[in-house]
């Protein structure tokens, strides 16, 4: 089993990163056998997933396979920073650049020069420092808050999302020059209900460490305890599944789990059944079924009323064009002026005035 796994740290009690990744579901093996071919690269890299699925794993992983896996390998949460202090934290910034500024202090980019910067939730970022983003990028150096002096910086981005930065770009939220510079290479990680394969394995790897951080040994799941996981929906994906397991062997001693010693949240017990969508309708059921209500709702010289509104509806829909009506309904142009000039919808000799007419008869079809 290829296991990752995020190194110890308190902070991770009240984290809701994952701690483990395993590739056995048949999804998660084709993942590893991209990542691993784009590693070695000096690309940079957007990893889009869910909270939870994994993604700071990923990207050690993806540093551990570089050339600059000597390096440092800095990981910065952008949506942890309170907006004044992102440019510094980032870019660093001199003494006195702003009240507190007691001394000066490299920035993130700084640190992790020579390895990899890992972005979490780089689409929490304000547009003004995306712009300042974009520009280290491109120039690769940076210049401190408070310095007119730019400082030459060799690091690999690595960023991450959990926000579909697609419409972030059409609300203006986000750069799509930015976009095109971070994701040279995609990286999509699935939620875990979407990848079943990697369920158990992951149930059986944190039992096994629960299990001796509390003295249990590694407790072994029933058969209707598997059942039960698999058939979760797990909205928090993998770090959610890991609370689950703690909290189980926190309340049960036994040697076997048992599917009552699972406490599962009660918002979302079960992945919803695939619904099967209709076909879509053709023209012809459509215009069949528009019919049908019009025959119940309205009878008497119905073809005349039909037809005489299928006209008046294509010349407006034609913008009052008589040869893109005529090609739209597959008649003849002196076909359909006559019937227009029939049906009211055009005068001879007169310019039409659709402001000064008044609106002619259409019998409504719902399609």
């Amino acid at each position: 089993m290829h296991l990752l796994t995020l190194p110890p740290s308190p902070s991770l009690a009240t984290s809701i990163r994952a701690t483990a990744q395993v590739f056995e579901d048949p999804s998660s093996r084709a993942l590893l056998a991209h990542l691993q071919q784009v590693a070695p690269s000096e690309a940079s890299m957007l990893i889009i997933g869910e909270t939870g699925t994994g993604k700071e794993l990923v990207a050690r992983h993806i540093h551990s396979l570089s050339q600059r896996r000597n390096g440092p390998f800095v990981a910065v949460n952008c949506g942890a920073f309170a907006e004044s202090l992102v440019e510094a934290e980032l870019f660093g910034h001199e003494k006195g650049a702003f009240t507190g500024a007691t001394s000066a202090k490299a920035g993130w980019f700084e640190e992790a020069n020579g390895g990899t910067l890992f972005l979490d939730e780089v689409g929490d970022l304000p547009l003004a420092i995306q712009v300042k983003l974009l520009r280290v990028l491109q120039e690769r150096e940076v210049v401190r808050l408070g310095s007119r002096r730019s400082i030459p910086i060799n690091v690999r981005v690595l960023a991450a999302t959990n926000v579909q930065l697609d419409k972030a770009i059409a609300a203006g939220h986000f750069r799509e020059d930015l976009y095109y510079r971070l994701s040279v290479v995609s990286l999509t990680l699935r939620p875990l209900r979407e990848r079943p394969g990697d369920i158990l394995p992951l149930a059986r790897h944190f039992l096994r460490t629960y299990g001796t951080r509390l003295g249990q040994g590694e407790p072994a799941l029933s058969a209707a305890a598997e059942e039960k996981l698999l058939g979760y929906d797990w909205p928090g994906n993998i770090r959610e599944l890991e609370n689950v397991i703690h909290h189980t062997l926190l309340v049960c001693r036994g040697r076997e789990i048992q599917a009552d010693d699972l406490r599962l949240s009660q918002l979302r017990l079960s992945r919803p059944e695939p619904t099967v969508p209709s076909a879509p309708q053709s023209a012809e059921e459509q215009l069949l079924a528009a019919f049908d209500r019009l025959f119940e709702e309205q009878g008497g010289n119905l073809h005349e009323l039909v037809e005489d509104s299928l006209l008046r509806a294509a010349y407006r829909h034609c913008h009052y064009n008589q040869v893109h009506t005529a090609s739209l309904l597959g008649l003849s142009r002196n076909v359909t002026r006559s019937r227009l000039i029939a049906i009211g919808e055009l005068v001879v000799n007169r310019r039409r005035s659709a402001a000064n007419e008044p609106p002619a008869r259409v019998v409504q079809l719902s399609i």
